[in-house]
């Protein structure tokens, strides 16, 4: 189960946070902090930590500049996880076409609503890019029509 989702840059200003459990996020400088540490070639892209005394596996991969950090439940599937988490980039990035932070700071909403599409309640529930893009282009035909 997917417990939190952060979308950051390298100095740790959070672009998108999504958190599925009552928990509260944990302290996104610390965990970008951590997996700065890690992002090199002979460590490990994933670890446990605490969050409010539950073990959490974090799972991040760097995309440009932005950083994918998942916290998930120690006993998941981390190659899942990775998975998901290029999905995730491969979707925004047909979306955005090639996403950059820019993209994710001013279209926040949209890329919650992507996020929305995929999981939910902390279970990935689709990863068909097409289906998860097809609502979100409809909505968009019709703010065009109003506009």
């Amino acid at each position: 189960m997917i417990e939190f989702l952060l979308v950051c840059n390298k100095t740790g200003a959070v672009r998108v946070a999504r958190s599925y459990t009552a928990r509260a996020l944990p302290e996104p400088r610390t965990v970008l902090h951590e997996c700065l540490k890690r992002n090199t070639p002979d460590q490990c892209p994933h670890f446990l930590t605490k969050n409010e005394g539950v073990s959490v596996r974090v799972i991040f991969r760097q995309y440009a500049s932005l950083f994918f950090v998942l916290g998930v439940s120690p006993e998941d599937n981390v190659m899942g996880h990775f998975a998901f988490v290029h999905n995730l980039v491969e979707t925004l990035n047909s979306y955005f076409s090639n996403v950059c932070e820019l993209d994710l700071m001013h279209n926040v909403d949209r890329a919650h609503m992507i996020l929305d599409e995929m999981v939910a309640n902390g279970f990935i529930t689709e990863s068909n890019r097409s289906r998860v893009l097809a609502p979100i282009a409809i909505l968009d035909k019709t703010v065009d029509k109003i506009s």
